[in-house]
């Protein structure tokens, strides 16, 4: 093989030199836990930001687990990640949250036996009145917040009230790009295709059990969803088993969602700072400005695209039959019924 070049190798040099030009200051709480073990490794190896940004990761968590992050520290750096350009570790907000560009609130308390919807929103309340008034005391001005902590759309209004206004509405957004994974996947299995086959399949509402998987508006190798899988199958078994699919997983597994949870977080992040394409789009849970009748305020799930900027923008202008619109209807009264339960937390 003959020698390059001597210009070719500066060439190359001087752009191998020039590749990363950014380094992403990123928050991730409750460490040590499942989600975030399966999560760390594709944040440091490049998956959620690109091979062009480097990434200086920050993990948080509460003291009496703060000491098991040591060996999680360790594994990340015996990794050898060349881009990851610095972690750290700590129980203080004010270490961790220093100027980050991306708060990943992924800790929470999960519900426990016996216990209510009600209950685990009252008692991870006050968790996320303390992370939403740490990002706006020490992270960047431009902060992005994903709330992955359950549950998450609650949680995402409850911090977001205790920021304050400091930190705009579209900054924050909580994560129901799981529901939407697996719901292509299920559609895609019934209907005998891979999963990039199905497009603009997005879930409405909370994540919760009665989020709505909208195949209205879905397409399936360019054809309406509807009109290429049995439509009653569509009603009566494709909704129940998104909604549920997370305790089958438990059922199954005798764990929550761990592995599949860490690559929805890639992902949702992926769409926010990636354009979406003109034959897509993406769901997340964001703070509604009246679109589809939505009550505004409120964290719900919408279709989404992004120019790839970090931010997004609700889709408009769709239809929503009949059925639709019963479904949506009533995934966003639990949303508002969630809301009422954390009054007092929003006025603090």
């Amino acid at each position: 093989m003959p020698e390059p070049k001597a210009e070719d190798t500066a060439a190359r040099t001087t752009r191998n030199r020039h590749r990363r030009v950014s380094v992403v200051r990123v928050v991730v709480t409750g460490a040590t836990g499942q989600v975030a073990y399966a999560l760390l490794s594709r944040i440091a190896s490049g998956a959620m930001f690109g091979p062009e940004t480097e990434i200086d990761l920050r993990l948080s968590d509460i003291p009496q687990m703060i000491g098991k992050t040591k060996g999680v520290v360790m594994e990340l750096e015996d990794a050898a990640y060349p881009l990851l350009a610095g972690i750290t570790a700590s129980d203080l907000r004010d270490q961790t949250h220093k100027d980050a560009d991306w708060v990943l609130l992924v800790g929470s308390v999960p519900r426990g036996p016996g216990m209510e919807r009600g209950d685990l929103i009252r008692t991870n309340g006050p968790i996320f009145v303390a992370e939403g008034k740490a990002i706006a005391e020490h992270a960047s001005a431009g902060v992005r917040v994903v709330v992955v902590g359950n549950p998450c759309n609650t949680n995402c209004l409850i911090a977001r009230h205790a920021a304050g206004d400091g930190i705009p509405a579209d900054r924050w957004t909580a994560l129901t790009r799981l529901d939407q994974n697996r719901a292509r996947w299920l559609l895609a299995a019934r209907a005998g295709v891979r999963v990039g086959d199905v497009r603009r399949l997005a879930i409405w509402g909370n994540h919760s059990a009665t989020l709505y998987p909208d195949f209205t508006n879905a397409t399936v190798g360019g054809k309406p969803a509807d009109k290429t899988v049995d439509r009653d199958w569509l009603e009566r078994e494709f909704i129940p088993a998104v909604q549920q699919r997370g305790a089958a997983v438990i059922a199954a597994r005798g764990a929550s969602s761990a592995l599949s949870a860490a690559q929805a977080i890639v992902d949702h992040v992926r769409s926010l700072v990636t354009p979406t394409p003109a034959d897509d789009w993406f769901s997340a849970a964001v703070v509604s400005d009246g679109s589809y009748g939505v009550a505004k305020d409120i964290v719900s799930s919408f279709p989404l695209s992004s120019k790839g900027d970090g931010g997004y923008a609700i889709v408009k202008g769709l239809t929503l039959d009949a059925f639709a619109k019963a479904k949506i209807d009533a995934t966003i009264a639990e949303l508002e019924k969630e809301r009422d339960i954390v009054r007092d937390l929003l006025a603090a």
